[in-house]
């Protein structure tokens, strides 16, 4: 463990002087950092971490230095009621550090998703009611377009769909690109009335678009109690999750304190304890990617 640490030390200070005078470590670090993840990142995570920027989500360093002072402090605390050991501690703390990254992305992909949303809601609802004034499907996407109340990626998808609409004669295609690329059952819906209305024809077509309007609202109502139960429960998970984590201390008070201590000369113990943390901190992470997945999808 000394070796490490001594190897550490000296990779820091053999960056830091070859940096120095040109660059602080910091910027250094800040730059291979993002070369990194300008070329490995996935196309999706970057669209959404460039939508949380635009929206002031994004996490500042002062959120991140927190999460890492709470997640490492009560990850090695935990571990270290385990084990009484400092280096386990240490361990268990970076190991939880180096997941506030993936929990960040998951946040960031239920904000989005919440964002996907809302901008899907005032599609369709406006396109209704362009719709009832043009008597056309393309025109309506028009009005919807030039009215300003959309936002990238709707706004350029729905840019797209006229294209493809004019280029193709028909709307068939470009109401199948919206769909694949946003499965909302509203959408589907939607699209699908349109569909008869233009190919069908319809002698009063208001009847039939006021019902859709009510089956929208209803699925909106429906989404955002979805979204309101998520949180409850996820209040309740992780406050769940911790008390699984704190048994241990239940068997320490009827073991005793000097008992549980010669239990952790048995390496077979360890074994189990080490299990008994994996596994609720599967469990943990299970749970935080339910709530933050399928945000705002029926």
């Amino acid at each position: 463990m000394e070796w490490v640490i001594v190897f550490l030390i000296a990779m820091f200070v053999i960056i830091y002087r070859k940096n120095d005078g040109t660059d602080s470590f910091y910027k250094f670090t800040k730059k291979q950092f993002n070369a990194i993840y300008q070329r490995y990142a996935p196309y999706s995570f970057q669209t959404i971490s460039a939508k949380m920027k635009d929206l002031k989500q994004e996490y500042t360093i002062k959120d991140y230095t927190i999460q890492i002072i709470v997640m490492g402090g009560i990850a090695g605390g935990i571990a270290y009621l385990y084990f009484y050991s400092l280096i386990m501690a240490l361990v268990y703390a970076g190991v939880a550090i180096l997941f506030i990254p993936y929990l960040a992305y998951l946040r960031s992909k239920r904000i989005y998703s919440e964002y996907l949303f809302e901008q899907i809601q005032i599609y369709t609802t406006n396109v209704i009611m362009e719709f009832n004034t043009t008597q056309s499907f393309v025109k309506s996407l028009e009005g919807v377009r030039d009215s300003g109340i959309l936002e990238d990626p709707v706004l350029s998808d729905v840019k797209t769909m006229i294209d493809m609409s004019y280029q193709n004669g028909t709307i068939d295609e470009s109401i199948e690109y919206f769909n694949h690329k946003y499965e909302y059952y509203m959408v589907k819906n939607m699209h699908q009335l349109f569909l008869q209305i233009t190919k069908e024809g319809a002698k009063d077509s208001g009847e039939a678009l006021e019902n859709m309007s009510m089956d929208i609202d209803a699925l909106v109502e429906g989404v955002y109690r979805d979204q309101m139960d998520r949180k409850q429960f996820h209040t309740k998970f992780l406050t769940f999750g911790m008390v699984l984590f704190l048994l241990v201390l239940v068997m320490q008070v009827l073991l005793g304190r000097k008992s549980y201590l010669q239990l952790l000369d048995l390496w077979y113990v360890h074994i189990i304890l080490h299990a008994i943390i994996l596994i609720n901190c599967y469990f943990l992470l299970t749970g935080e990617k339910y709530y933050n997945d399928d945000v705002g999808v029926e």
